[in-house]
């Protein structure tokens, strides 16, 4: 983080020590040491004092860290979309070919476990449109400039937005047909 180098910086033009700054803004002299290492991150009063006594404001005291955490953030969000949308994909894909294996095996007691199987991929499915959600992210291709770290400028967005409505009901048939059609033959298969 950029604040240690800032702190030690402001505190060495002002011409004073560690233990001298600490005394100014009442901590001690080992955790401006663990500041100016970057050890640890001063707390907000903390912050708010070093600006005023530095008579600098908030902005220039943290800035670097500041466009480090939104891009921190935005990359566990990232993360977070890929592994909730990694597990959700295998979930989904057990829960329809297990439907009829099941079915065939236990009889109508294959719905217990079944159902806890679809219970457990839906809970992935909302924390993927969860994610999706707080990122304003929806189609296709802005789901890929996401995952790539970047954004779609002001033309391409307005196309997206256009094409929201209709990929939602095609996404919707789409995956009730493909549903049909493999337990359509996972049925012939294992019912045969």
């Amino acid at each position: 983080m950029e604040v240690g180098a800032q702190i030690r910086k402001y505190r060495s033009n002002m011409g004073i020590s560690q233990e001298q700054l600490a005394e100014k803004v009442y901590v001690s002299r080992q955790t401006v040491s663990n500041w100016e290492t970057n050890k640890y991150y001063p707390d907000i009063h903390s912050l708010l004092l070093l600006s005023t006594l530095f008579d600098i404001s908030l902005d220039q005291l943290i800035k670097g860290d500041v466009e480090r955490m939104r891009k921190e953030i935005k990359e566990t969000e990232i993360r977070r979309l890929n592994r909730y949308g990694n597990i959700y994909a295998a979930l989904l894909a057990l829960t329809v070919l297990s439907a009829v294996p099941l079915a065939a095996w236990m009889g109508w007691y294959a719905l217990i476990p079944w159902a806890a199987l679809a219970g457990v991929t839906m809970y992935f499915a909302v924390k993927v449109e969860k994610v999706k959600k707080d990122n304003d992210i929806h189609t296709y291709k802005e789901i890929v400039a996401f995952t790539e770290g970047r954004r779609l400028d002001e033309m391409e967005t307005q196309q997206e937005l256009g094409k929201r409505h209709y990929q939602t009901v095609l996404y919707a048939l789409g995956s009730a047909a493909i549903g049909f059609i493999v337990s359509f033959f996972l049925a012939k298969l294992f019912l045969a």
